[in-house]
């Protein structure tokens, strides 16, 4: 009897960890708390610690230069307003699902919520003395490093869950990484958020999106659970339009 309980009891641990394991976003949502919860006991201890001052160093004092400035601006608009909206329009176009538009709309507008929420609950000012760009409100974690991460980390698993051509596929996946990536270091070498309200933003919205494409974008992409246990996966642009 002894013996059998042991077995019973590690076939369910077995079981359990290979749930885990199958449901990756569990990992990666909780990695991406961790590290948030990481960064904001650093910065309420030491303000401004090593990884914002190597960062400083490396992109503010080595690499800004009067060709790359205009640059940097325009990456870091691609998080703002106008930007968003036109992208809004073009997802609720040509992206396949029942409401992708309304999909990525909800995502945005509840990912800006949580960032104004802890911007206030941290209250930590931003860098003085050498930004490129007039700003306002608090620093941590960063607004448009968030919305970036949130929006285009949507498309990502949009193109990603739905798209079939492999190249297209991973020219979507690498494209907007890219995008996410570049916003993130605009607002560093622009001087308006540390590198550690960058790290915070994307950690912030990982986590939510392993939450909000769980729970949220399946149902209003249009997928919805049979009697067998087996989704129906969105229509594609042709079938649905």
């Amino acid at each position: 009897m002894a013996d059998s309980g042991k077995a019973g009891g590690s076939s369910r641990a077995r079981g359990v960890l290979e749930r885990i394991v199958r449901e990756r976003r569990v990992l990666i949502g909780a990695a991406a708390v961790l590290v948030f919860i990481w960064l904001l006991f650093e910065i309420e201890e030491k303000d401004i610690f090593r990884l914002d001052q190597a960062a400083y160093y490396l992109i503010v004092v080595n690499m800004r230069q009067p060709w790359l400035t205009p640059i940097m601006r325009t990456l870091s608009d691609l998080a703002t307003p106008i930007v968003l909206v036109v992208m809004l329009l073009m997802v609720e176009e040509f992206a396949p699902g029942r409401r992708p538009g309304l999909c990525a709309a909800v995502n945005l507008m509840l990912a800006t919520l949580i960032n104004q929420l802890l911007k206030h609950l941290i209250q930590r000012p931003r860098p003085a003395g050498y930004r490129l760009a007039t700003v306002s409100g608090f620093s941590f974690p960063s607004g448009h490093s968030m919305v970036a991460m949130a929006f285009y980390g949507l498309l990502i698993w949009m193109v990603w869950r739905y798209e079939k051509d492999a190249f297209v596929k991973w020219l979507g996946v690498l494209g907007f990484c890219a995008v996410i990536v570049l916003v993130g270091f605009s607002r560093v070498y622009l001087g308006v958020h540390y590198a550690s309200d960058v790290l915070a933003g994307f950690c912030a919205s990982i986590a939510w999106l392993a939450v909000y494409t769980k729970l949220v974008a399946p149902y209003l992409m249009g997928e919805r659970t049979g009697g067998t246990g087996e989704k129906d996966k969105a229509p594609s642009p042709a079938d649905s339009r």
